[in-house]
């Protein structure tokens, strides 16, 4: 191992009964070249908030710092993922006193682009805009950015590591599942089941998984939500910022009330772009967040996602409780 591999591999915390163990990739940790802006509506605040992304140094990974929170730091990481987060994923630092919300399609974007350290200022809110529902916008901002290699605070380059899955493991809780099998690539195989709602029905998507491939067939899937359950997710307190301009309707007997779709399995699609942000919580101190593997997932939700790494990393057992 290089030296700033064995200077990067120094700096992640240990795991036990770990099934994968980090690799070193050859290439620098990145970072972005400027700082970029995007403002929108939060999915379940329906708030007005802005999202500032901005260099940061080697090492120190992607975390958020909230408005009104001082400078405390909520970590991109698997640790402060809350168990239970009702379509989302939910960040909380460890001293519990910053959180913030939705922040799964800006994850996925930076995890597949190479954005290893950012900072992201978020004010307006404790949630992360969510645009167009997809992950395009995202994309076109850090494109739009730029990347460099980053400096630690000794001025020196990390190797950026990634995990790589060494044994198969799997997490199901009923018919959802989610598994990871040793692969020299990246490839994710999704898949879908929505029999209350024909135009969706089952589908698969099934890709090897680089930056073009995504922001090409990934990134621009918008979320989707069923017409019939809206009344009772906002009778919940939940997707008060929702609308057809950044989501896919979809009715049980109507079929799809905002149409045309970007792809026909445009929800599958989605499901990727999610699971992608999800696991991107693997990544410590600017590493890579999605491991080396083919990973499998059927029906799966944030909480399966979040509690699969959890099970992968031997973290803790897992509360079949908390996987609905």
């Amino acid at each position: 191992m290089s030296t700033a591999a064995a200077a990067a591999a120094r700096g992640l915390k240990s795991v036990t009964r770990a099934a994968f163990s980090w690799k070193p990739t050859g290439r620098a940790q990145q970072t972005l070249a400027a700082a970029v802006s995007r403002s929108g509506v939060g999915l379940h605040s329906g708030a007005r908030a802005t999202a500032t992304l901005l260099p940061a140094r080697a090492g120190e990974g992607r975390y958020f710092v909230v408005e009104g929170e001082g400078e405390a730091r909520v970590a991109a990481e698997l640790g402060n993922a809350e168990p239970q987060s009702p379509l989302c994923t939910t960040l909380r630092s460890g001293s519990g006193v910053a959180r913030v919300r939705t922040v799964e399609h800006l994850l996925s974007a930076m995890e597949a682009l190479g954005v290893d350290n950012c900072r992201v200022e978020v004010s307006g809110g404790d949630e992360i805009p969510l645009l167009d529902g997809s992950a395009q916008e995202w994309v076109e901002a850090i494109r739009g950015a730029g990347l460099c290699e980053a400096d630690d605070i000794g001025g020196q380059k990390l190797e950026k590591l990634a995990p790589k899955i060494d044994e198969p493991v799997y997490l199901r809780k009923d018919d959802c599942f989610v598994a990871a099998f040793p692969s020299s690539q990246t490839h994710i195989t999704y898949g879908i089941d929505f029999p209350k709602a024909p135009a969706i029905g089952c589908q698969w998507f099934d890709t090897f998984l680089d930056a073009d491939v995504y922001s090409s067939k990934i990134a621009p899937a918008r979320t989707f939500c069923i017409f019939e359950e809206v009344e009772k997710m906002r009778g919940a307190g939940l997707i008060r910022g929702g609308s057809l301009e950044n989501a896919m309707v979809c009715s049980m007997t109507g079929g799809w009330l905002n149409p045309p779709l970007r792809f026909d399995d445009e929800p599958c699609r989605h499901k990727v772009l999610d699971l992608i942000g999800d696991f991107s919580l693997l990544a410590q101190n600017g590493s890579q967040g999605f491991p080396i593997a083919h990973v499998v997932a059927y029906k799966a939700g944030h909480a399966l996602h979040t509690s699969f790494l959890r099970h992968l990393s031997g973290m803790a057992d897992v509360d079949q409780g908390t996987l609905a």
